[in-house]
């Protein structure tokens, strides 16, 4: 079984990792007229309180339907997208299956694949892979022999649903010996979820264009990293509209270029999945915090603009679960979820260990919280 998308992780940060504050912004750009939030805000002015808590109803929802045994068990990147007909679709990349035991734990022979959703209307769940009830597979599965796809952000347009997606592939017979290789999109019915389109999208700056999509006044943004290992760097691209199979344009750090080997660094210290959302007058930026190597720390920041700079807000929740085998990674927003200033965040959890995802279903999931900000 190919490894776990979260094992390779722990092995790009083996270079030591930068410790302390957060760099911020290279380069503090000039308010662009034609974008929202241009200049200053209250949002960057403001004294932002923090309060969290782990939030139940999903947490029960999730733990319930995945400890069943029914469909999906667990997996990660753990996006949502609000589709028509009051659905959410809950898009993961690496995915269990069951059965699962009386004893919650998984038997060898569960099946795995690198991406899947997870259908929510109302209180009821359903699985959508790609495949045969009896040999289920990937939604979109490799194209290539010794490749594979996982999922990033993705968006809801009154006729398609859209989703970016990272191929990945091995470069030798070693157990670490895989790397990103190509940005895709690929195009789902919003009804059916079969698959419509797939397109190669750009990827000759190295950067994987995955990491957040966010449709802000006339325009949609998408939000990719530079993964360095060590050290990760946010990205930042833009089309008019909402078809990402438009010209793009990508940020310099003082404009808009249409080419993508102009894109440069905005701030280190991102994960590779991270959420950039409108925020009342500005953006919020949520992203665990990889200047320290397997970080506790969820950590928020706030801009004016979609492009920074931005503001430490502080850390909005730390995650309890990491420590001998168990790392957490990737938290990021789901703003469809929100409620006021109560925003939904989620983050992955693993195990260095895999063994251990099979003698326990229930670490290998997404965990849900509550994260409140309040004006001090």
């Amino acid at each position: 079984m190919r490894p776990l998308r979260p094992l390779r992780v722990p092995v790009m940060l083996l270079a030591v990792a930068t410790a302390g504050a957060v760099t911020i912004p290279v380069g503090v750009a000039a308010a662009d007229s034609e974008d929202p939030s241009a200049g200053t805000c209250g949002v960057v002015d403001s004294d932002w309180q923090v309060s969290s808590r782990v939030e139940p109803h999903r947490t029960e929802l999730f733990d319930t339907y995945g400890n069943s045994g029914t469909g999906w068990t667990g997996g990660d990147s753990t996006y949502s997208v609000r589709l028509p007909g009051g659905r959410t679709a809950w898009m993961f990349s690496d995915t269990f299956l069951g059965p699962v035991e009386p004893d919650l734990t998984r038997p060898i022979e569960t099946p795995f694949l690198n991406n899947s959703f997870v259908i929510q209307k109302g209180d009821s769940l359903t699985t959508v892979t790609g495949g045969t009830a009896d040999e289920p597979d990937s939604l979109v599965p490799p194209a290539e022999p010794n490749t594979w796809n996982w999922l990033g952000a993705g968006i809801a347009t009154p006729r398609s649903f859209d989703i970016m997606f990272l191929q990945f592939g091995t470069f030798g017979p070693g157990m670490w010996d895989f790397e990103w290789q190509a940005n895709k999109l690929v195009r789902f019915d919003p009804w059916t979820y079969e698959v419509r389109d797939v397109v190669p999208m750009p990827s000759e700056a190295g950067v994987q264009w995955a990491s957040w999509i966010e449709r802000a006044g006339r325009y949609t943004y998408i939000y990719g990293v530079d993964d360095q290992g060590a050290s990760k760097y946010m990205h930042l691209a833009r089309v008019r509209g909402s078809d990402l199979t438009k010209p793009w344009e990508y940020w310099t750090g003082d404009g808009w270029s249409d080419e993508e080997t102009d894109s440069a660094p905005i701030m280190p210290g991102v994960a590779n999945e991270y959420s950039v959302t409108s925020f009342k007058d500005g953006y919020l930026l949520v992203t665990q915090d990889t200047n320290e190597l397997f970080s506790t720390n969820i950590v928020g920041y706030v801009s004016c603009t979609p492009w920074g700079p931005f503001t430490p807000v502080g850390t909005l929740y730390q995650t309890p679960e990491t420590g001998g085998n168990i790392i957490t990674y990737n938290a990021h927003e789901h703003p469809e979820q929100r409620r006021g200033n109560k925003l939904i965040v989620t983050y992955n959890v693993n195990s260095l260990d895999s063994a251990e995802l099979y003698d326990d279903v229930t670490i290998y999931r997404p965990r849900f919280v509550e994260v409140e900000l309040s004006k001090g």
